[in-house]
């Protein structure tokens, strides 16, 4: 888990057995978790992990998901998860993650994840503070190949 840049945070994985759906390769559930998955361990990279955001009496929560899936993964593949948030809201911010096969660096998938900033007692939407903004810096925008 480490940063790739001074915007993207690369979250290493590896599919495993149970990931495998009956077609032989990993379920597009799984992407959806190792997306998700990046994301927590990003944050706790950057100094936010569960009871920061307990203290801070709010969450970030998913409003939606997109993914593109552009190429199989296979059991024992090992997986580049890179993320990066892209633009900030006053409370929402928008993730993107590029899942990128190590052995031959091809993008396998894509996803862009809209995230709500949720107050923990009202279960309403809530700014964002400053002190997250500036430890995910939000990055210009990326073009595929």
């Amino acid at each position: 888990m480490t940063a790739a840049s001074s915007d993207e945070y690369v979250f290493p994985v590896v599919a495993s057995p149970d990931d495998i759906d009956e077609l032989g390769h990993v379920s597009n559930v799984v992407y959806v978790r190792w997306v998700q998955d990046a994301a927590r361990a990003h944050s706790e990279a950057v100094g936010w992990d569960r009871s920061a955001y307990v203290r801070a009496g709010a969450v970030f929560v998913v409003r939606r998901h997109e993914i593109d899936y552009l190429a199989p993964v296979f059991l024992g593949d090992r997986i580049e998860v890179r993320t990066h948030v892209a633009k900030f809201g006053a409370a929402t911010c928008e993730r993107r993650t590029r899942l990128v096969r190590s052995s031959d660096s091809v993008e396998v998938a894509r996803s862009v994840t809209s995230w709500a900033f949720v107050a923990t007692a009202t279960q309403r939407p809530a700014r964002i503070p400053q002190e997250i903004r500036d430890v995910f810096p939000a990055a210009l925008p990326r073009v595929s190949p």
